[in-house]
Formats: C-alpha cells, sequence, structure tokens
C-alpha cells in the first residue's frame, strides 16, 4: 500500500515536497535531491514523518 511522506530541506529543514511511496518494498528513509525555493539552490531532502 502506497503511503504519502512528506521531505524536508536538509539545509533549512523547510518542508516543501510531499510524495508516495510503497513501504512493504522501501522501509527505509527517502532521501532525493530537490529545489529548495527558500535557499534558491538544489539540496537533499529526506523524508520525515
Amino acid at each position: 500500500m502506497r503511503e504519502i511522506i512528506t521531505l524536508q530541506c536538509g539545509d533549512c529543514k523547510n518542508r516543501n515536497y510531499t510524495t508516495t511511496k510503497n513501504k512493504k518494498k522501501h522501509s527505509d528513509r527517502m532521501e532525493t535531491k530537490k529545489f529548495c525555493n527558500s535557499c534558491r539552490k538544489h539540496t537533499p531532502h529526506k523524508e520525515v514523518k
């Protein structure tokens, strides 16, 4: 079952993005590089609860 997760910027700690993932197949926390409007650059975004 897919669940909605929130992605948080690693630099400024703003919660910018929401996405879905399959928790049965990927139980670890997700991390991707995304554009942060507050920082005005690409930064690593990590999954938060």
